[in-house]
């Protein structure tokens, strides 16, 4: 079966689209995740090169933790050469498990023993302890709830999301 109709790809592709950020399918030549790029508000995919569909839901969280006004640039020209920070870096890692989680995706759907730099599995542990870095980021802007403000508010926590894209 092509990876484009796996059931998991489908389901990723239509919850990125139902949060507004647009797959794109094309023809890709190097990149730095096999099969993926970012490109303005959307993600390029060339399933024929993809290797890892968790990496699709990374990439969107790198789209989604960014501000508009520079998600519009992302992949041309105009955008920061800082783009992503560390800070991006943290807060994409952190909004991928809250996708994967709503998804109902095991958490080795994203992190996968051949990305993270080797840290996948130091990733999965510590978020399935709840011990969730970069949770205050990804609250300050605005995408979702640590336990004690959800509580506050009569809401669900992280990994629950409040919404997906930043304002």
């Amino acid at each position: 079966m092509a990876l484009k109709e796996k059931d998991e790809v489908k389901k990723v592709v239509l919850f990125l689209k139902e949060i507004g950020i647009e797959v794109i399918e094309k023809e890709l030549g190097e990149t730095f995740l096999p099969g993926l790029e970012l490109g303005p508000d959307c993600i390029y995919i060339d399933y024929n090169k993809l290797l890892y569909p968790g990496d699709i839901l990374h990439e969107a969280g790198h789209l989604a933790v960014t501000v508009p006004a520079e998600r519009k640039l992302v992949g041309t020209a105009e955008i920061s050469k800082d783009w992503p920070t560390q800070g991006d870096e943290i807060a994409a890692i952190l909004w991928s498990y809250a996708a994967l989680h709503h998804l109902e995706f095991p958490a080795e759907f994203v992190f996968h023993p051949n990305g993270y730099r080797d840290s996948s599995e130091w990733f999965i542990s510590n978020f399935e302890s709840e011990n969730y870095m970069g949770l205050p980021l990804l609250e300050w802007i605005g995408l979702c709830l640590g336990n004690e403000k959800a509580e506050k508010e009569n809401k669900s926590p992280f990994p629950a999301m409040q919404k997906w894209l930043r304002d």
